[in-house]
């Protein structure tokens, strides 16, 4: 009598999904080591790992924090944070004003070194250029011609406040900075940030007070200033080969100074007979390549619309060396901060995601496999069709961990799609909030709303916990037409501090998931030490990773399955390396 043969269990394992988050192909047709869904996670060449957090490193700031600008000379490195109406030295753990009365905080800056210094200006479209030098943020004048003094006087006995009167109106503004010279007493003279009272008088705050009113007023001169064109209509910066040019806002032109120069004036080169689809100028940004002839850098100029000029030369105002190279229809942009120089190349934020001009311009439009963002192409252009006026697009590249970060501005906060620079895997993270990004050094900060974090230093968010979900993509484990019981899944994890969270699923049949699964997580059953953080007496101290595996079961039936794992974790390094599955193999149907 023949006797019925019972199921059995096989086992088989995955890598864990190191293709990262994949929004572009089909569920039965994806890589089994790429990703559906990758939120806090971030795929390396060699295993999939748990994010890292932020730490807080300056706060006291109000409200929204708009821009970052990282000031560095051989003597001085400071970071600032703008909200909308103050910039905040934000170099120190409580934030301090260091300009004040700004009506805009969308700052875009750069740095320029002269013979004069190490100098940050800084623009946004509304309020007049701001340059800092290493000591102090002055605003750029709209002249630079000094009037006649008619007075300089005192505000009292020991008073500090001088009141200088010219001759007819000055033309000035509060935070413009002049030299005075010349004046007796010689407390009046130096360099001082003035206030503007009325058309013909201001004042300034003096080291020292002097003994009297002015018996002589000598001469001031304006320290910054840009004549040609008010500096608050340029919306963007870019230094190029030694010389600053600027975007006008909602314009076709552009403006230059004179060579290794933060003051004179700015001449126009208008680009409206060149452009075929209107608009306005977005961005400039530097391109360097190699031409057969050596290394250049080339100037790029994007409009709102896509198009795309490039010019080389050095000298705008030199037709034998200015010259237009071609004009690209690349795809609409909708950022100021749409320009990233990425190593020579430079990647431009568009519709479509985004475009390496090295490779864009060769074929335009027609085929969106050039995009950098290709592996996630349909959810970074809905993200640019939900989000694109909203204000926070902005594009970094974390070089200490090998990390090209795209930040999203989603509704009621923000998320950053995530590339790892080696295996060009696509992840997305989430709670971090952040408007800005701004390297100093090697480590990367962001602007958050009252304060400036530093971005992944520590396994915490803040001191809260990091909650991240994978659904890996579906396999038919080498049996395509077979149906398959599945029972058991088993993650091979490396950790340090003890282990986090962790919960395991099963879906089939291209279900899915929905980040649903409530879990949670306590940090104060360890014990364990972290760098920077702990004292060390205080704290247990881990020996590196260990290994955990750790059988979890599921229950699916299907003929393709996808394994997914939500993670709640608090200063724990997280490393998955691969999935063991146990399953029943049932017939042909």
């Amino acid at each position: 009598m023949a006797v019925a043969k019972g199921r059995t269990a096989v086992t088989t394992s995955l890598p864990a999904p190191i293709g990262g988050w994949n929004a572009r192909d089909s569920l039965a047709e994806m890589n089994p080591l790429d990703a559906v869904q990758m939120v806090n996670f971030f795929p390396t060449p060699t295993d999939v790992t748990l994010r890292k957090g932020y730490t807080k490193t300056s706060t006291g700031i109000s409200g929204a924090v708009l821009a970052l600008m990282n000031y560095s000379s051989p003597s001085v490195n400071k970071m600032f944070a703008s909200n909308a109406t103050i910039i905040y030295d934000a170099s120190t753990s409580t934030a301090t004003a260091s300009l004040t009365g700004n009506t805009d905080g969308k700052w875009i800056h750069s740095m320029i070194t002269t013979a004069g210094g190490s100098f940050m200006p800084a623009v946004n479209g509304v309020d007049p250029m701001v340059v800092y030098d290493g000591t102090v943020w002055s605003r750029s004048a709209t002249t630079s011609t000094a009037q006649t003094i008619s007075t300089i006087t005192r505000g009292g006995t020991g008073n500090l406040t001088a009141t200088l009167t010219t001759a007819v109106a000055h033309g000035l503004v509060t935070g413009n900075t002049v030299t005075v010279a010349g004046a007796t007493p010689a407390e009046f003279n130096g360099t001082y940030q003035i206030t503007v009272t009325n058309a013909t008088t201001f004042t300034y705050t003096m080291a020292t007070a002097p003994s009297g009113n002015a018996t002589v007023v000598g001469t001031y001169t304006v320290k910054y200033f840009v004549t040609g064109l008010n500096s608050n209509q340029f919306a963007n910066i870019n230094l190029f080969k030694e010389r600053l040019y600027f975007v006008q806002k909602d314009s076709l032109s552009f403006w230059y100074l004179p060579v290794d120069s933060i003051n004179g004036a700015v001449t126009e080169f208008p680009l409206g007979g060149i452009f075929k689809k209107g608009g306005y100028l977005q961005a400039m940004g530097t391109w360097t390549i190699d031409a057969g002839y050596g290394v250049d850098d080339l100037a790029a100029f994007v409009t709102s619309n896509g198009e795309v000029a490039i010019y080389k030369g050095s000298d705008p105002s030199d037709p034998n060396d200015w010259a237009l190279i071609g004009i690209w229809n690349i795809g609409q942009t909708f950022a100021r901060k749409c320009l990233f120089k990425y190593g020579g190349d430079l990647l431009l934020l568009t519709e479509d995601g985004l475009v390496p001009l090295s490779a864009g311009l060769q074929s335009t439009r027609l085929d969106p496999r050039v995009n950098i963002t290709d592996k996630i192409f349909f959810a970074i252009s809905q993200a640019a069709d939900l989000y694109a006026n909203n204000f926070g697009w902005q594009i970094n590249y974390f070089a200490k961990v090998n990390m090209l970060i795209v930040n999203i501005p989603v509704t009621g906060g923000s998320e950053q799609y995530v590339m790892h620079n080696i295996t060009k895997s696509w992840a997305r993270f989430t709670n971090i909030n952040a408007n800005c990004w701004e390297l100093s050094g090697d480590d990367m900060y962001f602007g958050g709303t009252g304060f400036v974090g530093k971005f992944y230093d520590t396994y915490a968010d803040a001191g809260n916990n990091i909650i991240a979900f994978v659904q890996q993509a579906y396999s038919y484990f080498d049996s395509r037409g077979q149906q398959k019981r599945f029972t058991l899944v088993r993650p091979i994890l490396q950790t340090d501090n003890g282990l986090p969270t962790v919960l395991c699923g099963i879906s089939t049949d291209f279900d899915t998931v929905n980040l649903t699964n409530q879990i949670s997580f306590n940090p104060s059953i360890l014990n364990t030490g972290e760098w920077d953080l702990d004292t060390w007496d205080n704290a247990n101290w881990g020996g590196g990773l260990v290994t955990t595996k750790i059988w979890q079961g599921v229950t699916g039936l299907g003929y393709a399955g996808s394994v997914s794992m939500n993670v709640v974790s608090q200063r724990i390094e997280f490393h998955w390396a691969s999935t063991d599955f146990v399953m029943e193999r049932g017939g042909i149907l």
